[in-house]
């Protein structure tokens, strides 16, 4: 793979790979062009990506011819494209419908090298959902990578493949579970009100890598990004996890923060929405606009550190018992409808497009809300499917 944010490639890194004499191995493959529209052709290039996404990652270079014997790249030869934007989206196609489950994130990037040609690189990481299947016309095979290229997974690298993406997932659920009990328990990374709370985790499942860390300082000082939810000001700092942006008062207590923590995991606690009133009720309304305003900065937030998806969304209430659903301070609803439990956990969603629509994302855990207080749906979305409170 080529040491370099793929947006920052260009013909100079590319010459590089040929004048340095970098062969071929497990996470670089040269193609001299695209693949054409046989189905074999189809399937070599699936296979190709599919095989790098169950390994660990690597780039595919389309544009570099090979010495036939060395196998060294010898010539930076590009490909004519007139319509750069049209090979890209045929790419992605083929990437899309012809791999499962489907690849997270695959960025593909054309590299202009003069008179029409271009060199087109497709980085694919290591996904961490493994392993994924060519399922393109009937076609039923799993592959991975070594030194020498792909090669056809046997069943017992299969079983393996299969337990640990099963062990990932059940390690994100446990993160989530164990945060929540020490929420619970009043452990939180600053002295927080005894109050009902609204819990948002964002967990990217790369975070689950032992040695996954990153450089949080390109973000600190993005604080709009680092804004806990329902606050209007706050303070930030540096702390053992990462990075803490937290609400504070003259009595040394937080109602909100936000946690990023070095390995990409955000934890976002809000405590004062649900602060007890006469009536116990959930401000409809006001918490769904501030997750989906608060979502929405992180998700940005998270791109700007270049963290892989997927991203697995969870939503908690805790402490809320006896709660009912409201729109501000008039009520829609008789007071029958309580929700019966003081922990809700809600099940997850996860994302695997940076380029989503927070409101979207955060539906079907809205729903689940509005489930638990004895309604079928949120009555704010419309038949569009957009976010539209009356």
């Amino acid at each position: 793979m080529i040491n370099k944010n793929i947006e920052e490639i260009t013909k100079v890194d590319l010459q590089a790979l040929i004048d340095n004499e970098v062969l071929e191995q497990k996470t670089i493959e040269y193609k001299q062009s695209l693949p054409g529209n046989s189905d074999s052709d189809k399937k070599e290039f699936i296979a190709d990506v599919s095989s790098f996404a169950n390994a660990g990652g690597g780039d595919l270079i389309f544009g570099i011819v090979q010495d036939n014997d060395s196998g060294l790249p010898k010539d930076l030869q590009g490909i004519n494209i007139t319509n750069v934007d049209e090979k890209k989206l045929r790419l992605d196609n083929l990437i899309r419908t012809g791999i499962q489950p489907r690849l997270p994130s695959v960025n593909i990037k054309e590299v202009p090298l003069g008179n029409s040609k271009f060199v087109i690189v497709i980085r694919i990481p290591k996904s961490w959902i493994s392993p994924h299947r060519v399922i393109l016309g009937g076609h039923d095979k799993f592959y991975s990578r070594s030194s020498n290229g792909k090669y056809p997974l046997d069943v017992g690298e299969l079983r393996i493949a299969f337990n640990l993406s099963e062990t990932i997932t059940e390690r994100i659920r446990n993160f989530r579970t164990d945060r929540i009990s020490k929420i619970f328990t009043g452990e939180t990374p600053v002295p927080f009100y005894d109050n009902p709370k609204i819990i948002l985790h964002l967990v990217p499942i790369i975070s689950f890598n032992p040695d996954q860390r990153y450089d949080i300082d390109k973000v600190t000082s993005e604080t709009g990004k680092l804004k806990p939810i329902y606050c209007g000001g706050w303070n930030d700092r540096y702390n053992l996890d990462g990075f803490l942006s937290y609400s504070w008062n003259e009595e040394k207590r937080s109602h909100s923060y936000i946690q990023l923590y070095r390995n990409g995991i955000i934890e976002a606690v809000e405590g004062l929405l649900l602060e007890p009133q006469e009536t116990l009720f959930i401000p409809s309304i006001t918490y769904e606009k501030e997750l989906i305003i608060s979502l929405t900065n992180y998700l940005s937030l998270l791109k700007t550190l270049d963290v892989e998806l997927p991203i697995f969304i969870f939503l908690t209430l805790i402490g809320v018992k006896g709660y009912t659903m409201s729109a501000g301070r008039r009520f829609l609803f008789d007071e029958g409808h309580k929700i019966d439990r003081d922990i809700l956990l809600l099940p997850e969603t996860t994302i695997e497009n940076y380029d989503v629509n927070a409101e979207r994302v955060l539906r079907p855990l809205f729903d689940s809300i509005w489930n638990a207080c004895g309604f079928p749906r949120d009555l704010y979305y419309n038949e569009n499917g957009e976010w539209a409170p009356r």
